[in-house]
């Protein structure tokens, strides 16, 4: 039932037409890239599980372009870098790795037009991110430190932005960036001032940088989808009348 849904909502991406569902965009905004990049013409109807996809490409949407490569990539994420930096063990990453790829759940998620997938890599993207960063605590400012926590930032507005599952991951980093402040507050030899610039960094990658990025997701849904469709009515009359085909277009409407 979910790739039907998904489907159908990379479906309306690819024909800019417009809709209304409970999670954010970035998710099905990938989904309908892959199509569109793939092939496929978006005129699949996608109306119940089961049915036959017959000469509609759906391969692009349905994980070689998409979701397996990003579920392959998450095995690698473990095993090169995240469980060595926590664990400093090549054999404990080694059996890390080897669970996740034989996973069953993993197996079968990444098969499908799902979501999952791709918030499972940007989770594991902001998580190793972190660990990463904390791994230059003693260089601070330096090229490989802001980047680290740039990209920590990246991840957590990827991850919101595909389920708000993804806020979890954010109270991940939030706790582990306030114990990291803290810890520099108790630091007695580190002046106010360099404290100061300590959380201003961590104020623009981790705060300000994602919900630029989540801002900057909902300004491209709303400027790809001008096509009146379903979920119309649950907005504005006023809105309603920007979007082609829909009964109020070009309308004036009342303040």
């Amino acid at each position: 039932w979910d790739e039907t849904h998904f489907g159908k909502m990379g479906s309306y991406y690819i024909n800019r037409t417009f809709f209304f569902d409970v999670h954010p965009p970035l998710g099905k905004m990938l989904i309908g890239l892959a199509g569109y990049l793939s092939g496929y013409d978006g005129t699949f109807p996608f109306q119940k599980p089961g049915d036959r996809y017959e000469q509609h490409n759906y391969i692009g949407m349905r994980g070689v372009r998409l979701c397996r490569l990003v579920s392959s990539w998450l095995a690698f994420l473990c095993l090169s870098e995240q469980m060595l930096e926590l664990s400093k063990s090549l054999p404990a990453a080694l059996l890390t790795a080897f669970i996740l790829i034989f996973d069953t759940g993993c197996i079968t998620l990444s098969q499908y037009i799902l979501l999952d997938p791709i918030l499972m890599f940007f989770l594991m993207g902001a998580v190793l991110s972190m660990v990463k960063c904390n791994s230059c605590a003693d260089r601070p400012f330096s090229a490989s430190w802001w980047f680290w926590m740039s990209l920590t930032g990246v991840s957590l507005a990827g991850a919101m932005g595909v389920k708000f599952v993804g806020l979890f991951v954010v109270l991940l980093v939030g706790l582990n960036t306030i114990y990291d402040l803290w810890d520099l507050l108790g630091n007695l030899s580190l002046s106010l001032v360099r404290f100061g610039k300590h959380l201003l960094a961590r104020v623009l990658c981790l705060i300000v940088l994602p919900l630029a990025l989540y801002t900057a997701m909902f300004a491209v849904h709303f400027a790809v989808l001008n096509r009146s469709g379903p979920g119309d009515g649950f907005f504005s009359s006023a809105f309603q009348s920007q979007l082609i085909g829909n009964n109020l277009h070009n309308v004036s409407i009342p303040e």
